[in-house]
C-alpha cells in the first residue's frame, strides 16, 4: 500500500453487542488479506435502522469475531485493488458491504470487488452513500423475487408493457425503501399504490405513484373493501410488517407475488383466509455491484434519484443513531464523513466536502422523506 496513507484512523466502535452504545477510537487501518479486497477511503457512509442490534438478536447471522464497526454502505476513493479487479486507485466506488464483516463508520474499509460498483459522473458522495441499502432492497425486492421484467427500468418496450399489466402496492412507499420501490416500479412500466402517511402524497406521485393510500386515514383493508375488484394488486413489497402486512394478504390476488423486508408473510395470514400465491417470501438484501452499477446509470441518466436529508459531524454519532432510531428522520440516514477531499456534493446533498483538514465528520442522510 501507499506510503502516503496513515497508520491509523478514526473509526467508530460498538464494544459490547449487549448495548447499543456506541464509542469513537482510533484503530489500525485494515489490510487486505484475500485475493477480493479492495481498500477504500471512505467519505461518506450510511446507517441501518436496528443495525447496533443484530449481534445480539440474530446472533446465527453475525460472526462472533466480528469487528463491530457500524454501518454497511459507503461512498469512497480506491486506495488498493487487486490488478485483475477492473478497479484501481483513485476511482470513485460505492458498496453495500456484508453485514458479516466491519462495517463503513470509519476513515478506510475493505470492501468486497462484487460488491463494489463505480459512482457515475455528477453523483456526490453523500448521495452515493444514500443509495446502496434502499436502492438494493427496492431492486432485488421487485426484480429478483418480485417477478418484474427487469428489463422494463431499461427501456424495453415489450417489457414494459408486460410490466403495465401489473399493479404493484407499496407499504412505507415514502421511506428510504419504499421510495426506491416507487419510483424502480414506476419506470418499470407497473401501476404504483403507494401507502404512506399524511402529506407525502404528493412527493410519492411524483415519484410515479397512481393511486395512493394514506394509512392514517385508512387501513389497506379498508382501502381495499371499498372496491376489491378494481385494487386488487399483482405484487406487494411490504417494508412495514404487523397488521399492514396482514392486510396486505386481502390486496393481493390469487397467484400473485407477496415479498416482505419487515416478516415473513407467512406468519401474519390472517385466519381462514384461502389464498394461494405463486410467492410470499421474507428476504434480506444481498450486497450486489453489478445491481448497484445499473441503479447508478439510472441515477446518472435522471430516472431515479436519492434525496439527503442530514448531516453530521462524526463526534455527534449518538445524536445521529438516536434521530435514525426514533422514525423521525425523512428515509435511510447515513453518516457522511468529510475527509479532506475537493468534492462538492450537488444540490440538496448536505454541505460540501471540507477541504482544511482531514476531520472525518459524520452525517445522517435519506434516500426520501418518510
Amino acid at each position: 500500500m501507499s506510503s502516503s496513507i496513515p497508520k491509523t484512523m478514526r473509526q467508530l466502535l460498538q464494544p459490547s453487542i449487549q448495548s447499543p452504545n456506541l464509542i469513537l477510537t482510533t484503530a489500525p487501518i485494515p489490510t487486505p488479506t484475500t485475493p477480493d479486497d479492495v481498500l477504500v477511503r471512505v467519505h461518506a457512509c450510511s446507517p441501518c435502522a436496528g443495525e447496533l442490534l443484530w449481534a445480539k438478536n440474530f446472533p446465527d447471522a453475525i460472526p462472533k469475531d466480528k469487528e463491530m464497526v457500524p454501518c454497511q454502505d459507503l461512498a469512497g476513493t480506491v486506495v488498493a485493488a487487486p490488478a485483475d479487479s477492473g478497479f484501481g486507485p483513485g476511482d470513485r466506488v460505492f458498496c453495500r458491504i456484508s453485514a458479516e464483516r466491519a462495517g463503513t463508520a470509519r476513515e478506510y474499509a475493505l470492501a468486497k470487488v462484487g460488491e463494489l460498483a463505480r459512482i457515475s459522473e455528477g453523483l456526490g458522495w453523500v448521495e452515493a452513500a444514500a443509495t446502496p441499502l434502499s436502492a438494493l432492497t427496492a431492486w432485488q425486492g421487485l426484480f429478483v423475487h418480485g417477478g418484474l421484467e427487469v428489463e422494463g427500468v431499461k427501456g424495453n418496450q415489450d417489457a414494459r408493457e408486460r410490466n403495465a399489466r401489473k399493479r404493484v402496492l407499496v407499504t412505507g412507499a415514502a421511506g428510504g425503501v419504499g421510495s426506491w420501490v416507487v419510483q424502480l416500479a414506476a419506470l418499470a412500466g407497473a401501476t404504483v399504490v403507494a401507502v404512506c402517511g399524511t402529506g407525502k402524497e404528493e412527493i410519492v406521485r411524483k415519484m410515479g405513484a397512481s393511486e395512493v393510500v394514506d394509512y392514517t386515514r385508512m387501513s389497506i383493508r379498508e382501502w381495499f373493501a371499498r372496491d376489491s375488484e378494481a385494487r386488487m394488486v399483482d405484487l406487494v413489497i411490504d417494508v412495514v410488517g404487523g397488521k399492514t402486512l396482514a392486510d396486505c394478504w386481502l390486496a393481493v390476488r390469487d397467484g400473485g407475488n407477496l415479498i416482505s423486508v419487515n416478516t415473513p408473510p407467512d406468519l401474519v395470514k390472517p385466519a381462514g383466509l384461502e389464498k394461494e400465491l405463486a410467492k410470499s417470501a421474507f428476504f434480506i438484501v444481498e450486497p450486489s455491484g453489478s445491481n448497484l452499477a445499473e441503479i447508478g446509470e439510472l441515477i446518472h441518466l435522471d430516472r431515479v434519484a436519492p434525496v439527503v436529508d442530514s448531516v453530521w459531524p462524526l463526534e455527534q454519532f449518538a445524536q445521529a443513531f438516536a434521530k435514525l432510531e426514533s422514525g423521525h428522520a425523512k428515509a435511510n440516514r447515513k453518516l457522511y464523513q468529510e475527509c479532506g477531499w475537493n468534492q462538492k456534493p450537488g444540490s440538496e446533498r448536505g454541505p460540501s466536502v471540507l477541504t482544511a483538514d482531514n476531520s472525518c465528520r459524520f452525517l445522517t442522510s435519506k434516500c426520501w422523506i418518510n
